[in-house]
């Protein structure tokens, strides 16, 4: 979606194009920002229609922002950064009401959902009367958006992550991912050590990405 930095609405609208119509693929993947907007932003709009239109499987993975590289304690800014912008997209697209209007994309974000399962309460707390008001972005309430959307493992199955994220969405919203090759492939290995239910572990490990990509049980 970016050219050298430059957003390029039209040539994404025909890449999508290409993608689905020529290449048959099963989805997308999006950066939680472009040029520091994030998906939530009015310019994107055309770009989520188009996807809400063919029903697509948005993967969105996060990237650190241009605004918030410098925001260091002393660590990477992959470690702090990289879930809060997942957060900001997250939060982004639930506030512009684009998570209640396109109804048909099927957003997949990565690393449990960032900090959202850990800020949903918080969020919900300042937002949800606005959001169930007459001309409400979430008329079910904040907490029934986040528990719509998916959500993959990726670095993300610390007994604390999961905890929080499993308390916000059920079993079936949750996919494995490994954060390959950053990270080496044994995540299932702490999913197992979790004492997760069988049939929670296998539709974690297998089951929920094929309901996602049907194409994946043929």
């Amino acid at each position: 979606m970016c050219i050298r930095d430059r957003l390029d609405i039209d040539a994404t609208l025909k890449e999508i194009e290409y993608v689905f119509d020529t290449l048959k693929a099963d989805g997308i993947n999006l950066q939680t920002n472009y040029g520091d907007k994030w998906l939530g932003n009015p310019v994107y709009r055309p770009v989520l229609e188009e996807l809400n239109r063919r029903k697509a499987v948005v993967f969105v993975h996060p990237l650190v922002a241009s605004c918030c590289a410098n925001l260091s304690v002393g660590t990477f800014p992959a470690v702090i950064e990289v879930p809060h912008d997942t957060t900001r997209t997250v939060v982004s697209l639930l506030l512009s009401g684009t998570f209640m209007r396109l109804r048909d994309i099927k957003w997949l974000f990565s690393h449990g959902g960032g900090t959202i399962p850990f800020l949903a309460g918080r969020i919900e707390a300042f937002y949800d009367q606005k959001a169930r008001g007459p001309n409400g972005f979430a008329p079910d309430g904040i907490e029934a958006e986040f528990r719509r959307l998916y959500y993959d493992t990726a670095n993300a199955t610390h007994p604390a992550a999961m905890a929080a994220l499993t308390k916000l969405v059920p079993t079936s919203q949750i996919t494995y991912g490994t954060d390959y090759p950053y990270f080496a492939l044994d995540q299932i290995t702490s999913l197992r050590k979790l004492g997760l239910p069988p049939a929670d572990l296998e539709a974690i490990a297998n089951s929920n990405v094929t309901r996602l990509v049907t194409r994946l049980s043929a």
